[in-house]
């Protein structure tokens, strides 16, 4: 296994220049698209193999946390890079407004108990992190409030890690032209139009103040344990590659392995 995953992490205290990253970037892949669909093919393999490891240990969990501006291609990552799994293995939790159950709460509270049980790898489409995001640039909250919950979810995702969740973070990071040209092909397609919705413009918006906010999230919570990682996904094909060599290369880390298995089975003859 690579380790072509380093090069999108964010190091711990660092704050990442996303006006200076590029979303088109494609550098490390194995070669133009093609190619690299084919190299992400056998990741997918590779990845379904750790999979099945995983969930037959029953041990251990993963879980990957996919954060983006709208149309950032969450859904179609997902639905990529999971393409080979086993379902019973993997859960994909999508976190809209909370409901008025979940405000009765701490903001962490319908998080924590969609994490990966055992075995299980966990998917967040969107996440806790949308409580130092969108809180912060529509000002749901005062600045106190925001800027207390990074030290909350380095603390929840630190005892995530310590009950033995390994924690994966990844920021698809899109430009604003391509976020334009995907909103076109929403509305251009009749089947694609139910994606769509006009609040999506206002966000559209505040792309600066998101591009702020993230940045400062990404520095304040990424750690050696619970990394974070900005992946160029203006090139969908590229984004699936780089998203299947982080887990690959995370799974592989974990080091997943079958249980050992019942005495005397080679004695058993079954008529």
């Amino acid at each position: 296994m690579n380790r072509e995953p380093s090069r999108w992490q964010v190091r711990e205290g660092s704050r990442p220049d996303l006006d200076h990253l590029d979303p088109g970037d494609t550098a490390g892949a194995p070669g133009d698209k093609w190619q690299t669909r084919k190299d992400s093919a056998g990741l997918v393999t590779g990845l379904a193999d750790l999979q099945n490891r995983l969930w037959a240990e029953h041990r251990q969990s993963l879980l990957l946390v996919l954060q983006a501006m709208d149309a950032g291609g969450k859904d179609g990552t997902i639905r990529k890079v999971f393409t080979g799994v086993n379902p019973q293995g993997v859960r994909v939790a999508s976190f809209k407004a909370p409901t008025t159950e979940e405000l009765s709460h701490d903001f962490l509270w319908r998080i924590h108990k969609a994490a990966p049980g055992a075995g299980e790898i966990g998917v967040f489409n969107r996440s806790h992190y949308e409580d130092v995001l969108i809180a912060r640039v529509d000002g749901l909250v005062p600045e106190s409030v925001w800027r207390r919950r990074y030290q909350a979810i380095r603390d929840f995702e630190a005892l995530l890690t310590d009950s033995g969740t390994t924690v994966v973070k990844v920021f698809l990071h899109i430009s604003k032209d391509e976020q334009a040209e995907r909103f076109r092909k929403r509305l251009d397609k009749p089947h694609k139009r139910w994606k769509f919705s006009s609040a999506d413009l206002e966000v559209r918006e505040k792309w600066d103040a998101y591009q702020d906010a993230y940045a400062d999230a990404l520095a304040a919570t990424s750690t050696e344990k619970c990394p974070w990682y900005v992946v160029p996904a203006d090139h969908k094909w590229f984004r699936d590659w780089a998203v299947l060599q982080i887990l690959d290369q995370a799974l592989a880390d974990m080091d997943p392995r079958y249980p050992p298995e019942q005495a005397g089975l080679d004695s058993i003859v079954v008529v």
